[in-house]
């Protein structure tokens, strides 16, 4: 039995195309590391959870 996580799956990066934030519809960065969909007029980061990004206003969290 191995004792590695299982990982949770990718982030298809083409939904980029079709997400905007939903405060400013501004376009939506892609931060890998956080993974997070960062909007930078809105001052927000929306979670990406399992590989589904959660677009909502409280559940994202401000940037510094």
């Amino acid at each position: 039995m191995s004792d590695e996580q299982p990982q949770p799956p990718a982030f298809d990066r083409r939904m980029l195309e079709a997400l905007v934030c939903p405060l400013t519809n501004a376009v939506l960065e892609y931060d890998a590391e956080a993974q997070e969909l960062i909007s930078k007029p809105a001052n927000l980061a929306f979670p990406i959870r399992g590989g589904i990004p959660v677009m909502l206003v409280d559940e994202a969290r401000p940037l510094e």
